[in-house]
């Protein structure tokens, strides 16, 4: 069998994590018990440690839109602007300060004195792409100002007080709190963090693990008093997974009968009419 996640979360070979095999609860809740009957699923070695920068402006990148869109505008970001070691490349005039200065080796200081336009190009396939490089840039020159870099803020990210750390991040315009939790989670390795995304809101409602008219921040507290610290992670990243798969907003698995979907018995299908074969978001269902 190949090596499975690491107890951390953001562990993986990027990391040097601990891997280990997954290990089903005692069904203390019902959110772990989904959670477990997730990992018989998709339990996979498919996290790796992240720069807490470098994992800040991908997850601004997916901001409204999907993975195909966001992953080239972050491979090619990471192409132009990314200087790596600047000792292993010559120097051109993309070294100066402005459009393409890749700073001195720092990420953060390289986006910070980007071009907004010549960003937005680079990042176009993301979608939003003015929004999105306007919130890189101003990001960037924060974390430059008040951390000094891209390696004080991820040492701030990994070593810091959760709290105070999802605090600060969530005062930087542009990071909500899905984007906030995911980067306490893929680069903090915080256990008990649920980042919840469209499809966790949508599943965990539906699921009746949280209020039908809970929002985004109302589910991630009642995923994280009810799944254990350590699977907080993998719930998030299979929740995901099952929506794709499974849950969709307008033809979830379940109007197929029960054996169409493997988390049937565990689920109050709120907003879900079989009989008629009409689906309404649960907080309709809720009115």
């Amino acid at each position: 069998m190949d090596d499975e996640p690491a107890e951390n979360i953001s562990g993986g070979d990027a990391a040097a994590g601990r891997f280990t095999e997954f290990e089903p609860g005692d069904g203390t809740s019902r959110a772990e018990a989904v959670v477990d009957r997730l990992g018989d699923m998709y339990w996979q070695k498919a996290y790796g440690g992240r720069d807490a920068f470098e994992c800040l402006v991908r997850t601004i990148l997916s901001q409204n839109t999907s993975d195909k869109a966001s992953q080239p505008a972050h491979d090619a970001l990471m192409d132009r602007y990314d200087p790596g070691d600047p000792a292993d490349r010559p120097a051109s005039d993309d070294d100066r300060d402005g459009a393409g200065s890749r700073g001195d080796g720092d990420l953060a200081a390289a986006l910070a004195a980007a071009h907004q336009d010549e960003l937005a190009e680079t990042i176009s396939s993301a979608g939003l792409y003015n929004q999105k490089s306007e919130t890189i840039i101003r990001i960037a020159g924060r974390v430059c100002e008040e951390y000094g870099g891209e390696d004080e803020f991820d040492a701030f990210v990994r070593t810091g007080d959760p709290d105070e750390v999802r605090a600060a991040l969530l005062d930087m315009k542009g990071v909500g709190p899905k984007t906030a939790d995911c980067v306490l989670l893929f680069a903090g390795g915080r256990n008990g963090v649920f980042p919840v995304d469209t499809h966790v809101h949508r599943i965990a409602r539906r699921l009746g693990l949280a209020a039908p008219d809970a929002d985004h921040e109302g589910v991630r507290e009642a995923l994280e008093a009810d799944v254990p610290g350590e699977k907080c992670g993998f719930g998030h990243t299979a929740m995901i997974q099952f929506g794709r798969e499974y849950c969709s907003a307008r033809e979830p698995a379940c109007l197929d009968g029960p054996e169409a979907c493997p988390l049937y018995d565990l689920c109050d299908r709120v907003g879900v009419d079989e009989l008629a074969e009409e689906v309404v978001d649960p907080a309709e269902a809720a009115d």
